[in-house]
């Protein structure tokens, strides 16, 4: 019997579920914006408050593993990796963009034969996408993409492609192609990566706590205030 929390906070979006064998005893999600640091140890303390009252102890710690929000990834990481060394329990790591896929394809099923492309914003016209087939096996990996209006075309000719997550929006208008479709309301959340943690922990899939981080994609670039570049 296994009880896994998970952790995901890779966009605006602060979430956490508890699940054990797969059952879901307790899921909060705020979509407030980013107060990851505010909201997430209280979520992760009513969660182990559950756990408590059914007499059962914690197994494993999922977290989201990015690519997505620095700063987020961060704060969920942290806290991720500081449960697993207090309570002495393994640290499952989930890419990010594959919990969105799974959820499109758990959502979409009358879509057959399509693929899904699951992108998350990296400001301006980038994006960071995967693509996966309808068994969520990787058909493309991730990358930084800058949307244009061929940015798809080689997999868009072939056949129909589900796009979706907080970086589709802005591609609505750029890629028109008949076979782009476009899914609303998918994000990565906690309650969404228990079967992929679930899989996980049976296979012994484990991250090494101590120097697990984050995927970023790319490097941080802090941002200079304009009166700072002025010289003011």
């Amino acid at each position: 019997m296994s009880c896994i929390l998970s952790i995901e906070t890779s966009t605006s979006v602060c979430s956490v579920a508890l699940s054990m064998d797969g059952e879901v005893l307790f899921e909060k999600a705020s979509f407030d914006g980013p107060s990851h640091a505010a909201l997430l140890g209280v979520f992760i303390e009513e969660a182990l408050s559950v756990l408590k009252g059914k007499g059962k102890k914690l197994d494993a710690v999922a977290v989201s593993s990015g690519p997505g929000s620095y700063t987020g990834l961060r704060i969920g990481v942290s806290v991720a990796k500081g449960l697993c060394f207090g309570f002495g329990i393994p640290l499952i790591g989930i890419h990010t963009l594959d919990i969105m896929a799974a959820t499109a394809i758990k959502e979409n099923k009358s879509a057959a034969g399509c693929l899904y492309c699951a992108m998350l914003d990296a400001r301006r016209m980038e994006v960071y996408a995967a693509i996966y087939d309808s068994s969520l096996k990787l058909v493309r990996e991730t990358t930084a993409d800058i949307v244009e209006v061929d940015t798809y075309s080689p997999y868009l000719e072939k056949g129909k492609i589900c796009f979706f997550g907080n970086g589709a929006a802005k591609c609505k208008s750029v890629i028109t192609s008949p076979n782009a479709i476009f899914i609303e309301d998918i994000h990565p959340l906690a309650v969404n990566m228990i079967p992929l943690a679930e899989q996980a922990f049976a296979a012994g899939q484990f991250e090494d706590t101590a120097y697990f981080e984050p995927f970023y994609l790319k490097e941080f670039q802090a941002t200079i205030a304009k009166n700072k570049v002025l010289g003011n």
